[in-house]
């Protein structure tokens, strides 16, 4: 006795053409319904192109329950990858966990053109703004541009913060050290810097004026601080256009003079400071290799 035929109300309402002669199924427990032309899977699946090249029972016009081929994603992800492959409307994608689903899939059916989809999708301020989550995804499918434009982004974050481990834990050993070396290197290039001249080391002196001995402590504390402001955020956009004006310890930097009442002179050269830190950040690495 044969099986009967599917219920028609579990294939979905776009893939659902008389004509079409294989039927694919989600893995839910309501599974959804997908009736696609061979040719289509076999001109955009290597994995459907083998499997269909095999020798095949001539197929029912109604296909029967056993002749359905049960696929293990969800119906959500299989509906995105059979309209890339389809040429229909695709819809918008919102997450980071569909698009890991639509490209594991793809890689799993040898599927070469959703994953080039996916790929101009990700340059939308939705998935721009997930920097950490981009630059895996770019380093795992040799996106080279992509990865370059998400390590840059990552420098307004932390790298160490607790909700990137998840995103890191994913890369390649050399991705991740690129990117944690891009992040170390920017703040230990600064760091060097700010040792050399025009700037002072930062112990004991005596006043170029004066001959006055001279504590350097203020200039001390503020490179302590532009350091960690630096591991903290390795862009260093918030140490030009607010740490100098308004951290303490930039106002006791800038407020600095020598102790000889007769002297009175100016430690610090606010403008010139400014001006070297920016010039030094302006020539920092901003991406990966």
């Amino acid at each position: 006795m044969r099986d009967p035929p599917p219920d028609p109300a579990l294939y979905h309402p776009c893939f659902n053409q008389d004509d079409a002669d294989i039927v694919l199924a989600s893995c839910e427990r309501s599974r959804v319904l997908f009736r696609l032309h061979s040719f289509t899977l076999r001109t955009t699946s290597g994995w459907f192109r083998s499997m269909l090249s095999l020798p095949q029972a001539q197929p029912p016009h109604s296909p029967r329950e056993a002749d359905i081929l049960y696929l293990d994603e969800d119906a959500t992800t299989l509906e995105h990858v059979f309209r890339m492959v389809s040429g229909l409307p695709i819809l918008p994608i919102a997450s980071y966990d569909l698009i890991d689903s639509i490209l594991y899939a793809s890689e799993k059916y040898d599927m070469p053109g959703p994953p080039s989809i996916v790929r101009t999708m990700v340059l939308g301020p939705t998935f721009l703004g997930q920097p950490f989550r981009l630059y895996s995804i770019a380093c795992r499918y040799g996106w080279d541009e992509e990865a370059k434009m998400a390590s840059e982004r990552t420098l307004v974050h932390n790298i160490h913060a607790a909700e990137h481990k998840a995103s890191l834990q994913k890369l390649p050993t050399s991705a991740l050290l690129d990117i944690m070396h891009l992040h170390r290197e920017r703040r230990e290039l600064l760091r060097q810097r700010l040792d050399d001249p025009p700037f002072v080391p930062g112990g004991i002196a005596t006043c170029v004026t004066c001959d006055e001995l001279i504590d350097y402590h203020t200039w001390r504390e503020l490179k302590y601080k532009i350091t960690l402001e630096m591991d903290t955020r390795p862009l260093g956009d918030t140490i030009l256009d607010h740490g100098l004006s308004q951290w303490p310890e930039a106002r006791a930097c800038w407020r600095a003079k020598c102790p000889n009442v007769n002297c009175d002179r100016v430690l610090y050269d606010k403008a010139e400071t400014s001006r070297v830190i920016r010039e030094c950040m302006d020539n920092l690495p901003k991406t990966v290799p």
